[in-house]
């Protein structure tokens, strides 16, 4: 079978026009989604009360809020809505994200989340998944962000971010030649003086 070029053509266009996300939604939009839209909110410490009274439940420690991580949460969902697309590349692939944002842990998750019209709604969505679940309980936890970003136009229309991430890891300098002792490693020769 061979294919000729227009329906090689097609093919592309098809597969180019889904890694695009959800085309928007056209023409008017019914006024009472735009004001249940724009009646969405979100309560940081809020937020941070549920993470933590659930947690508490499941015997693990308290979170903070961390500026970095929600910095990286809203981030995510203002990507999500600018490409209307539930992705966790939607801004980026998460580890180089996690680099770019400075958080300095070998312990992050992400949670993302559409359509939830309150944050009650996205928390109890995560709980009922297991993979999002089991992001709310990471035992190292220490800190996290949550975002909103909104969109009547977009498939979601509300769209959630949530970054949890345990402490930044210990770092142990290396004293500079010079400057006091050296550690040696392995096979290595101690340094020349």
């Amino acid at each position: 079978m061979t294919l000729k070029p227009a329906s090689i053509l097609l093919a592309l266009s098809v597969l180019l026009a889904a890694c695009a996300g959800d085309p928007r939604r056209e023409g008017p939009l019914d006024p009472r989604m735009v004001d249940k839209v724009a009646a969405v909110s979100l309560d940081p410490a809020q937020a941070g009360r549920i993470l933590n009274a659930y947690r508490a439940s499941q015997g693990l420690g308290p979170v903070r809020p961390d500026p970095r991580l929600m910095a990286m949460a809203q981030r995510q969902t203002d990507a999500m809505v600018a490409k209307n697309a539930l992705s966790h590349d939607a801004g980026g692939n998460f580890t180089a994200r996690i680099h770019a944002a400075g958080v300095d842990s070998a312990r992050a998750a992400e949670n993302l989340g559409g359509g939830y019209f309150s944050v009650e709604e996205a928390f109890d969505g995560w709980r009922k998944s297991p993979g999002h679940d089991a992001n709310l309980r990471m035992k190292e936890a220490t800190r996290y962000g949550i975002a909103l970003s909104k969109d009547p136009r977009t498939s979601y229309r509300v769209w959630w971010a949530l970054v949890i991430a345990a402490e930044p890891e210990v770092r142990r300098e290396m004293a500079a030649q010079g400057a006091g002792p050296a550690m040696v490693f392995g096979n290595n020769p101690p340094p020349v003086r």
